[in-house]
């Protein structure tokens, strides 16, 4: 469908390019000194005006109230006695981008591609809101000017704490690593109640078997991709990263030797796990056992290299979208997996063992965790619902 041509100008601070509307605002010439940059200039991910108009709006009120602490603190009171500057020593620190650096080279070992996306993610906020400089020159107001910046951006406030927490763990890692006298500011901000935050919702089970149904008709990869994440809640990377000898079909108890690999790391070393096969992923399992030729469980997705799982994620989700409820996706098998066996009374560390989710007591960590045959047993119970 064409775009409507407007015969109006749109409202000032406004652009639209293409179908998508943009913040559009040059900086104060009094106030510019402190930005980097001269203007902000950035996507309000809508296509609505009327929503454009409103983030817009809240913006410029922010950005307002911003500029007028930024003058006020210039502002020169000739009654008062201005105290004696003391020039401050140079600082030693590392420089962000340069704690950046030492961070990943000394934490990314090992780690998914996604930890260093986040990473440069984070730090190319923090760059843009409070420019390159040493680490122990950050000051409360920085956090504050971050915060807003990140909120401005059009980021939810749990989005927003994830950003502050990567850049804390860059800040930090560096000021341990050098034996810095520095206690970052990033580490007590306060964040506003908006109530953005999206919750993903379980499936319910009628739903789980209507897919389940569709899984065995359709009878492909991508099905038995589901099929699997339906009866055993795992991580989607962690299913498309399976090996064909990871599917453990023989005896009493089949089951998934989920480990690390090259192409595909796990999220946690709880993570590794015998995972039951009982179900639809049971018969998805015996599905690619029976049809793929090669050493990858799903090829399509993982090439011995790297898994991807986001692009597997993004190809589910739109098959998934329109038949489940709203508000859940392909990981919501992994909610209603947990939902599942608390409705048959299993044990909360049986349901820890199963998921891969992180123990909670020391005790639990002793041993080498429950047999395959006992997960088993209340995986049957769990599907016999």
């Amino acid at each position: 469908m064409p775009t409507k041509v407007r015969n109006t100008p749109l409202p000032q601070h406004i652009h639209r390019r293409g179908d998508v509307y943009y913040f559009v605002r040059r900086i104060p010439p009094d106030v510019r000194e402190l930005h980097v940059g001269h203007r902000f200039y950035f996507s309000l991910r809508t296509r609505s005006e009327t929503a454009a108009i409103r983030a817009a709006n809240s913006i410029n009120q922010r950005l307002e109230s911003y500029w007028m602490g930024l003058r006020l603190e210039k502002l020169s009171i000739p009654s008062l006695r201005q105290p004696e500057i003391v020039p401050s020593e140079p600082s030693e620190a590392p420089l962000l981008s340069e704690a950046a650096q030492i961070y990943v080279k000394m934490r990314g070992n090992g780690r998914q591609k996604k930890f260093f996306q986040s990473t440069e993610r984070n730090l190319q906020y923090a760059l843009q809101a409070l420019g390159d400089r040493p680490i122990d020159t950050f000051k409360p107001k920085d956090a504050v000017i971050f915060r807003d910046r990140l909120l401005a951006r059009g980021l939810t406030v749990e989005s927003a704490k994830r950003s502050f927490a990567g850049l804390r763990a860059i800040i930090n890692f560096s000021v341990r690593e050098l034996g810095l006298d520095y206690r970052s500011p990033f580490s007590n901000a306060l964040m506003p109640n908006l109530n953005d935050s999206v919750r993903r919702q379980p499936i319910p089970l009628s739903t789980i078997k209507e897919v389940q149904r569709t899984c065995f008709e359709n009878d492909d990869d991508l099905r038995w991709l589901v099929a699997i994440l339906a009866d055993t809640g795992m991580r989607l990377a962690e299913c498309v990263g399976l090996a064909v000898t990871d599917l453990k079909l023989e005896g009493n108890a089949p089951h998934i030797d989920l480990k690390p690999n090259l192409w595909r790391p796990l999220k946690t070393p709880t993570s590794a796990r015998k995972v039951p096969l009982v179900g639809s992923a049971l018969w998805a399992a015996r599905r690619v056992s029976e049809t793929v030729e090669g050493h990858y469980a799903f090829p399509r997705y993982t090439d011995g290299i790297s898994c991807k799982a986001n692009s597997a994620s993004a190809s589910l989700n739109k098959w998934l979208k329109s038949q489940v409820p709203t508000g859940c996706v392909i990981h919501s098998f992994r909610h209603s997996l947990r939902d599942r066996l608390r409705a048959i009374e299993c044990p909360p560390d049986i349901i820890d063992a199963i998921g891969g989710w992180a123990v909670k007591g020391i005790g639990q960590r002793y041993g080498t965790g429950y047999p395959v045959s006992v997960l088993h047993k209340w995986m049957q119970q769990m599907e016999a619902q």
